[in-house]
């Protein structure tokens, strides 16, 4: 297979992307990856790659400063090195790596996956609760108190389930 850039050498480094949902597959030789900034003959993490710091033409884009936690005294080099944290203060220390890390590993930022049976209410009424708090907040900056007053009443009935239910969960 010829490199798809300069469609002259043989393709050794095989790249795919996902991008929007759509599979990209990329077919260069060494000279056309490492002219992409891409290190072919280094060992490459895969924090590195989640992060977009593998090659020369990334760090050009994002600056590297070196940061150090405090309290374990892990550094960015370590953190890129094992691809893990080393304490709870490393999350505010590389949190400007963390959050486009995260980002890029999920497609949202509120988990709609499977949950276990026994949280399903709990889970059900925190979502009920926060959706009916912020129409209580409408209604009240609307001056429409006589709907902020049902709104309150109906918050106060899915805390009312709430409650039974950690009660019943007890006594089982």
């Amino acid at each position: 297979m010829l490199c798809e850039s300069c469609q002259g050498k043989e393709a050794k480094v095989h790249l795919t992307q996902v991008v929007d949902g759509a599979v990209k597959k990329v077919h260069l030789c060494e000279a056309c990856a490492a002219e992409s900034g891409f290190d072919t003959h280094g060992p490459v993490s895969i924090t590195d790659i989640l992060l977009g710091m593998g090659g020369e033409k990334t760090s050009s884009v994002m600056p590297v400063r070196e940061s150090t936690c405090p309290q374990c005294k892990m550094r960015r080099a370590d953190f890129k090195k094992l691809g893990r944290l080393g304490c709870v203060k490393c999350y505010e220390v590389f949190s400007d790596e963390l959050v486009p890390l995260i980002k890029a590993m999920h497609r949202g930022e509120q988990h709609v996956g499977k949950i276990p049976a026994c949280e399903s209410l709990r889970a059900q009424v925190s979502v009920e609760i926060a959706a009916l708090q912020k129409a209580l907040s409408q209604a009240i900056s609307t001056e429409n108190y006589e709907e902020a007053a049902r709104i309150r009443d109906r918050i106060e009935e899915w805390r009312e389930k709430m409650t039974l239910k950690k009660e019943a969960s007890r006594e089982s």
